[in-house]
């Protein structure tokens, strides 16, 4: 039996004394004691509530530590806590951070950098709830227009119908209210005319014949009590009516009014919600007749009413029957086929014609042109129309291209058929919907007026920028009804696409999808849906929000920012903006290094107080104290030395043409939305990569031609893509440094004993690895409608690998231990190993000698694996002339961290190759030596050639937005 006492457990005095000194102190402020998480050195911090605080240091000093797996990680852990007992029996297990005290949190959401969508489906509207409040806005006020005539679509009821009469006939115009004739399957019309005479129908109208109605004949009332319904029958069904009333208009009389709708329902009721008004006058013509009818429909087709569902594409009620709601459908990809358009069609420019098995239909090509004076010597993009509709249709006995495949489509049952053809295979817009991914009754659906916002379908809103959408919501005019049904939804709409102009995201299309945006444009957009939840009390944790952000458009931002906290939120923002920090009530600057240096709060206070600290590196450099310096010498241009992208029209692209001179720093510039990356990644990258042999899913931006690319042996693009898809890569294995470390130990000499080879080493194929959770040292937990959990291995005690693996040390270090150390660590550990030293020298001189060689790819941020990629170039030893393209390597990086950058630029450029950045870092800006400057906005206002030069040149031009900040820090 066990004892009880009522002693009370005891608790750490350190702990006890802080507690009581903290509870006070966290009512008003977030208070932090002895945080020790990562590379934190005991931290104690008080960050007061309800204000915007920056933390900045140098990478790897510990901010995303504190930031994030400190403070937020705290506020989701106590969040965990209240979920049901089968989701704790798994997230007990997770690590607690690492602090003796954090007191005073409040719900804490965190907006990371971090491109998670991977969904085809997922858009820009999807992603900030804009969607949802559309396909409501429009199945609420939204009106069915007929494709065939234009005209609205409505369900006739018999007060409408009778005010539609008054409107439509003149006061005093006698008319027939009548119904169709019923038509049932298997029934004759005679035996119909007998069933109405039964019901008590007994007269019907005889409309006139065309050439009857033109002499001026009238309307003839037959009587079934006097006329056989047989005789009736040799007119014709679509010549009789079935007369309910005779009537006439007498406008603004009740009476007059209930007479025509109990009329007409009684012609609903018997003509199966049909009703026909036929004008009879005295003298002129008979006109056209009215049709009403009880169902949604016009001009003889039946639509569907609106509902929320109808205009979900994520839905069968409402997604396109041929594209299932992707907006694209699979087919041949033209750029796949002839993927050099700069080859003629004798130099081999259609590919699937190149090999010997089908070069029967290149030779019946070669045949037919000369008998049709096909140019086959010119590029195949200055083909004529006619000549490339030959090429593809074919003609005689040449197959032509889309006939070859059509016959490798009959024999897709051979997988190597079905091989080869899927090497061409590409997407393009569905021909049914034209990409809005919704069927055709939803397009019907259309809100605004011709006079002022022109009518617009869901597809068409959605095909608007941000900018564009928030002026059509702010010009859309509501009626008194549709105010009161809509008013909320189109508030929302207004105040959402509002945010995500004032993020900068006004270039942005609605129907963008997810997977195509950046990192900083995920945070931004995840930003704006914050604001238009317009939660209050709540902590959020920002990751560098400025990414991707031109400094004109900062301010905007910063607005943002400071609007969460005007709520009554706590903003933690980690960021090296000087703007954002300027703007700051509060700085926390950590340092004084990286990793093992850092880790420790170097200044705590205001902007100004920052700009006289000598503790703080950042406030060094933000007073100019400390500055990266501009290059001794700008490289000049070698006219012969230039690669040329001739007529680029991709995307906001406007025709350009753009020489990128080489062996030299080129920065692209402009404000978000100029085109920058449509240039550089999906014209240039894209189009460089088919010139040089390579493949890919990547589609080429619209241009004419790259000329001068045979000035460069290879085209490599350093982007922040992760390093690896699964925690197995990392910073070891992609520099191949662990190749040199596992052939270290296996020379040891218990590996030598035990014949153990290099490959027992790694944690990637069975032998000396840990098989229970297969080398990862973490378990995959799933999670069934949460996020999957990766807990540490009980095996290995996540170490990765077998007891008699961990046995074999090196220098009293066992392989799990190497793998803890950093990158500085391992370089003083292994001293004198030239083929490891040499990876691991490269990774220190760009500022990442923090990370620990076995820091899983997956927890590195976008900075740190595009610098990893660096190094690994940096490290190789490339003879080729390879042109390397960086999309803003700046991301992560302290002022101090830049300085290391430039100079591996420089270096990549002392070795023979040529650099191409884009870039919104004025250092950067300022370092290269020429620029391209784009815009001179975002979106169709863009992508056009403002400036191109040095610095110097940009910086003098007086319509240039970086040329306006780039002024301030030459």
């Amino acid at each position: 039996m066990t004892q009880t006492t009522d002693t009370a457990p005891t608790q750490d005095p350190v702990i006890a004394n802080a507690s009581v000194s903290a509870r006070e102190t966290a009512k008003h402020s977030i208070v932090i004691r002895g945080a020790r998480q990562h590379n934190l050195k005991n931290v104690d911090l008080d960050l007061p509530r309800n204000e915007l605080i920056v933390f900045t240091g140098p990478s790897g000093s510990g901010k995303s530590s504190l930031c994030f797996n400190t403070i937020y990680a705290e506020g989701q852990r106590r969040y965990v806590e209240s979920l049901s007992a089968y989701a704790r029996q798994f997230l007990e297990r997770m690590d607690k951070p690492d602090a003796d005290l954090i007191t005073g949190l409040a719900p804490a959401i965190a907006i990371e950098q971090k491109t998670t969508a991977k969904n085809p489906r997922s858009t820009v509207a999807t992603q900030t709830e804009i969607y949802d409040h559309l396909r409501l806005l429009f199945a609420r006020i939204g009106t069915t227009y007929s494709p065939i005539s234009g005209r609205p679509v409505s369900k006739d009821t018999p007060r409408s119908v009778a005010l539609d009469v008054e409107d439509e006939l003149d006061d005093g115009a006698r008319f027939y209210l009548c119904f169709p004739v019923p038509e049932h399957s298997g029934i004759a019309l005679r035996d119909e005319l007998k069933s109405l005479r039964e019901r008590g129908f007994f007269r019907i109208v005889l409309l006139p014949t065309e050439k009857q109605a033109e002499r001026g004949e009238r309307p003839e009332i037959l009587d079934l009590n006097d006329t056989e319904p047989s005789s009736v029958n040799n007119y014709g069904r679509n010549r009789l009516l079935v007369l309910v009333d005779r009537l006439k208009v007498k406008k603004g009389d009740d009476a007059t009014r209930d007479r025509i709708a109990d009329s007409v329902e009684q012609a609903f009721k018997e003509g199966e919600g049909r009703c026909t008004i036929q004008e009879v006058p005295r003298e002129r013509p008979i006109p056209a007749a009215l049709e009403y009818s009880h169902f949604f429909e016009r001009d003889g087709m039946r639509f569907k009413e609106p509902t929320p569902l109808m205009f979900s594409f994520n839905s069968p009620v409402g997604a396109c029957p041929k594209c299932q709601g992707f907006g694209r459908v699979p087919g041949l990809d033209p750029d796949l086929i002839v993927p050099n358009k700069e080859l003629s069609i004798k130099q081999g420019a259609i590919a699937p014609f190149r090999t010997d098995k089908w070069s029967k239909h290149f030779k019946s090509l070669i045949k037919l042109a000369a008998q049709e004076g096909i140019n086959v010597d010119c590029p195949y993009r200055e083909l004529e129309d006619w000549e490339k509709e030959i090429v593809w249709d074919g003609k005689d006995d040449y197959i032509g291209i889309r006939g070859f495949f059509d016959f490798l489509d009959e024999r897709s049952y051979k997988t190597h058929y079905r091989i080869f053809r899927a090497r061409f295979r590409g997407y393009s817009t569905c021909p049914k919907c034209d990409g809005y991914r919704l069927a055709d009754d939803a397009l019907y659906v259309k809100i605004g007026s011709e006079e002022t916002t022109g009518r617009k379908h869901i597809g068409e809103v959605c095909a608007m920028t941000t900018r564009e959408a928030r002026d059509f919501f702010e010009a859309l005019e509501l009626t008194e009804y549709e105010e009161e049904v809509a008013g909320r939804v189109m508030d929302e709409l207004r105040k959402r696409s509002r945010y995500l102009v004032d993020v900068g995201l006004d270039y942005l299309t609605l129907d963008r999808l997810a997977q195509t945006l950046s990192g900083g444009e995920t945070q931004r957009i995840n930003l704006s849906t914050s604001l238009g939840s317009s939660l209050v009390g709540s902590l959020y944790v920002l990751d560098e929000p400025t990414i991707g952000l031109h400094p004109r458009d900062n301010d905007r931002l910063i607005g943002i920012l400071e609007r969460l906290r005007d709520l009554g939120n706590t903003v933690l923002v980690v960021e090296h903006d000087p703007a954002t920090m300027e703007a700051a009530d509060e700085i926390v600057d950590l340092g004084p290094g990286s990793g093992s240096f850092g880790g420790q709060v170097t200044f705590q206070g205001t902007y100004d107080e920052a700009l006289e600290s000598d503790e703080s590196l950042t406030g060094q450099y933000l007073s100019g104290r400390k500055t990266i310096p501009l290059p001794d010498k700008r490289r000049e241009v070698d006219p012969d030395r230039v690669l040329t992208i001739e007529n680029a029209r991709q995307h906001n692209l406007k025709n350009i043409d753009v020489d990128i001179p080489l062996d030299m720093i080129v920065c692209v510039t402009g404000v978000s939305g100029s085109g920058k990356s449509t240039l550089t990644n999906q014209t240039l990258f894209e189009g460089l990569h088919r010139l040089k042999g390579g493949s890919g899913d990547g589609k080429v931006g619209k241009h004419d031609a790259i000329r001068g690319h045979r000035n460069i042996d290879a085209v490599e693009m350093v982007d922040q893509q992760p390093i690896g898809r699964t925690p197995r890569s990392n910073p070891a294995t992609y520099t191949n440094a662990f190749d040199g470390i596992r052939k270290l130990f296996s020379e040891t000499r218990p590996s030598q004993i035990h014949g153990y080879e290099p490959g027992f080493f790694s944690f990637n194929v069975p032998g000396g690895r840990c098989e229970e959770c297969k080398g990862e040292g973490v378990v995959k937990v799933e999670m069934q409608f949460l996020a999957d959990l990766y807990l540490e291995c009980e095996a290995c005690g996540g170490k990765r690998y077998k007891k008699e693996v961990l046995d074999v040390t090196y220098q009293g270090k066992n392989i799990a231990d190497v793998l803890k150390m950093t990158v500085d660590e391992a370089a003083d550990f292994f001293e004198g190993e030239t083929t490891i030293i040499n990876k691991l020298t490269v990774l220190q001189d760009i500022g990442l000698g923090y990370l620990t060689l076995g820091q899983p790819s997956t927890t590195l941020s976008g900075g740190e694996a595009q610098r990893i990629k660096l190094a690994s170039h940096l490290g190789g030893r490339n003879k080729d002339r390879t042109l390397y393209i960086f999309d803003e390597p700046t991301t992560g990086l302290h002022f101090d961290d830049i300085k290391k950058l430039v100079d591996a630029f420089d270096q990549l450029v002392e070795n023979g190759h040529s650099v191409l950045i884009v870039e919104h870092n004025l250092d950067v800006i300022k370092y290269a030596d020429h620029v391209i400057d784009l815009g001179p906005e975002g979106g169709d206002e863009g992508g056009q050639i403002v400036e191109t030069g040095t610095p110097e040149t940009i910086a003098a031009h007086p319509y240039s937005h970086t040329g306006r900040f780039l002024k301030d820090v030459l």
